[in-house]
This record gives C-alpha cells, sequence and structure tokens, in this order.
C-alpha cells in the first residue's frame, strides 16, 4: 500500500531540532523506490524521458483527492462533492478523478504512481514566474538554462520539444530541438534541397535544418500538418520515441488549466484530453519502449483550498506531480500530507509544500538515467533538499499511512 505521512513543511534544520525536542516526524517515502531495478553505474541507452507541462496550474485536490481529510468537505463542499462519489479509490484514502480512467489502470498496473503536496521554490503565484522556475530549476531563474538541457549535456542524450518555439526547460544545449507541424501548405520537396544549398554556409542553421525533416520523416502519418491537439502530440512523441533513430527525452505541453471559474467542467474536459493522450503516447511507443520510459507530469503550482465565488479556484502553491511509464515502481501514493485543517494551510489559504520537485526528477535521473551525483549537481545546483518556505510552521506531525 501507499505510504503517505502527514507532516509539515520543514527544513531540515528545524527537523533536527524538533527531533531532539522529542518530536517525531516520519520522512517521505524513499523516492528510489520508485524507478524499476536497474544495475547500478550502467546507464540504459534505451532509458527514454517524457516532460510533460500542464500550463495553468492544475488544481491537486480535484485529481488526486483526499478523501480521508475531514477538512476537504468543509473547505470546498461544492467542489469536492463532485468527485469524492465518483473517484477511483488508489490506497484506500486518496482517490483519482474518474476522467483519469488511463491512469487508474496503470495505477493499478504499478507503472503510475502521484506525488501529492509539491512545489517548486516559486511563491510568487504568477504564472510567467512559476514557469520559468520550475523549468530553469535555478535561483535566480536563468530563462536560457532549462533542467531537461543540462540534464541532456551532461548525460550525452537528445531531446526534442513538440513546440512552436524552445521552451526554457531545453534551452541551453545543442542536444536540444523543437518542431512543430507546420501551419501552411507542405512545401514541395525540392524546396527542402534548395534550402540545404542555401544553408550549407551556415551549419547551425543547416543543422537545424536536417533535424527537422528527419523528425517530420520519423513522425511520419502519426501527426497530420492539421494535428495539433495533445493527443496528437503525444501519439507523434510515442513514435519518436519508438524510433532507433528518435530522441531520447521528449516536452509537451498542454494548456488550460487556470481554472478560475467553472472548474468541474471544465477539468472534466481536460483530463479527458489529458488522459486520451497519455494512452495514445503509449500505444503509439509500443510496449518495448514503454518498458523503458519515465513519464513526468508538473504544473508550475497548484490552487486555492476554498472555491471562489464563480464555483472555481485561484492562484495557489502546492500541487501534485504525476510519474508514469514502464520504468517506474509504481502502485503507490507518494508524499507527505500536510492537511487541509485551517492551521495546516499554506500562508492560510493554500495546500502546503512538503516536498520539492527537483527532488523526485532528481531521483529519476539518477536512477532511470544513471547520473553521478557530480551530474546531478551540475543539472540542479545548491541544496534544493531545503529549498522549503522559511515561514512554514511545525503544524502536526500525524503519521497517517495506510496499514
Amino acid at each position: 500500500m501507499a505510504s503517505i505521512n502527514k507532516k509539515p513543511d520543514i527544513k531540515r534544520r528545524d527537523l533536527v531540532k524538533w527531533l531532539g525536542a522529542g518530536v517525531v516526524c516520519v520522512p517521505l517515502l524513499n523516492s528510489h523506490s520508485l524507478l524499476a531495478d536497474t544495475p547500478t553505474g550502467k546507464a540504459d541507452s534505451s532509458a527514454k524521458l517524457v516532460w510533460i507541462v500542464l500550463r495553468g496550474a492544475l488544481d491537486a485536490l480535484h485529481t488526486f483527492i483526499p478523501a480521508f481529510d475531514d477538512h476537504l468537505m468543509l473547505a470546498r463542499q461544492q467542489l469536492a462533492r463532485q468527485v469524492v462519489e465518483t473517484m477511483l479509490p488508489l490506497d484506500g484514502r486518496f482517490g483519482l478523478n474518474r476522467e483519469l480512467s488511463t491512469l487508474y489502470d496503470w495505477y493499478r498496473q504499478k507503472q503510475m504512481a502521484p506525488v501529492v503536496a509539491v512545489a517548486s521554490t516559486c511563491r510568487q503565484r504568477s504564472h510567467f514566474a512559476a514557469q520559468d522556475e520550475l523549468e530553469s530549476a535555478l535561483l535566480p531563474v536563468n530563462q536560457d538554462s532549462g533542467w531537461l538541457a543540462r540534464a541532456l549535456e551532461v548525460s550525452g542524450k537528445t531531446g526534442i520539444a513538440l513546440a512552436h518555439s524552445l521552451p526554457v526547460s531545453l534551452r541551453g544545449s545543442q542536444r536540444s530541438s523543437t518542431w512543430y507541424p507546420p501551419t501552411i501548405s507542405p512545401a514541395k520537396g525540392d524546396l527542402y534541397q534548395r534550402l540545404l544549398q542555401l544553408y550549407e554556409q551556415d551549419p547551425l542553421l543547416h543543422q537545424r535544418l536536417v533535424e527537422a525533416q528527419d523528425v517530420r520523416n520519423m513522425v511520419g502519418d502519426s501527426m497530420d500538418d492539421s494535428g495539433r491537439s495533445f493527443v496528437d502530440q503525444s501519439r507523434a512523441a510515442g513514435t519518436l520515441l519508438s524510433n532507433p533513430e528518435g530522441p531520447d527525452a521528449i516536452m509537451l505541453e498542454m494548456g488550460g488549466w487556470d481554472t478560475h471559474d467553472n472548474q468541474h467542467a471544465r477539468l472534466t474536459r481536460q483530463f479527458r484530453t489529458l488522459d486520451s493522450g497519455l494512452q495514445s503516447l503509449r500505444a503509439a511507443m509500443g510496449e518495448s519502449t514503454w518498458k523503458h520510459t519515465v513519464i513526468v507530469v508538473a504544473t508550475e503550482f497548484g490552487r486555492t483550498v476554498a472555491v471562489n465565488g464563480t464555483g472555481g479556484t485561484d492562484h495557489g502553491t502546492a500541487s501534485c506531480l504525476l510519474m508514469a511509464g514502464g520504468g517506474i515502481k509504481g502502485g503507490q501514493v507518494l508524499g507527505d500530507w500536510p492537511g487541509l485543517g485551517q492551521e495546516d494551510l499554506y500562508e492560510g489559504r493554500d495546500l502546503r509544500p512538503t516536498s520539492d520537485i527537483r527532488h523526485w526528477i532528481s531521483s529519476v535521473l539518477k536512477n532511470h538515467w544513471q547520473l553521478s551525483r557530480s551530474q546531478l549537481e551540475t543539472v540542479f545546483p545548491g541544496d534544493f533538499s531545503m529549498a522549503i518556505p522559511p515561514e512554514a510552521s511545525a503544524g502536526k506531525n500525524v503519521n497517517t499511512s495506510a496499514p
């Protein structure tokens, strides 16, 4: 069963102080147990990574539902009742939104694991600032250096973003590129040859054109020139990953998660699209690639616990992280649950973060891509294990682990 611990948003020095005072805190479930077994020190050349950013701020309480927490109904009965009664049970306490049926199947196959109450270090509740901080993972933020690009550099792997322009996550590396289906009529075949000749004296432009052609050839019929939905892009991503000449990492984006009003109806549509996209991703890559793949789905921040006056929620702090794929040991809910009582909330309004997103991504890079400690320090410089809000209070230390 999952192991979720209800504990405060703490720093390591606070933990030492509280332990000395006789306060018992149960630590995070070992994130290394999330990854499938790989011989230590032996990198898997087949290991694939899919990084998906849900732009707009996903409401975690509408996704992985803490039905065991009595304060959920007290804080948002209008929203909670619509999902609690129909949720798909995970570990006896948390439930999954019923629209995520594919993810539920993966969970039961032990190929999906959510992490609750996670956040980046950003506390501004600004979409732009939070997305940049999530993708750069540097303080101060460097919009020309993304964590995934740095991971590609130290590992020697390659990555592609299916996006109009190169997202921050993949900036700063010659090993990353971007591709998106054209919005104009397909060019005649000889145009590419003419462009190749024209760009012969510019190595970078010439290389990028060759890469774009290679990607288009690999995608083939899996994504025609009019297929720009998240489902279409996910299918194309799976096709690219399954190709022996394809990338080691792919980044996808999905917008529309800023649910300030009519949240239940809007998230119902969003979840169906996300679920269908992930299903298409797996189908397109095939099981031989799937078993070597880890998918990480994140959002820039969470949403308020209370409902606003228009049936929605506003910008918050902690959200959830989703990890899936044949390369993980799923079937468990991970993280530390802070509680939804008024005294447990961050700044009296938000789900309190209890772990840093970079902790979980670092574990994936260490165990899935076999990155060394020095390589991880390049990807995530600084002591990110202490990147927790300094104003956090002790809160409650109640172990709510499942039996």
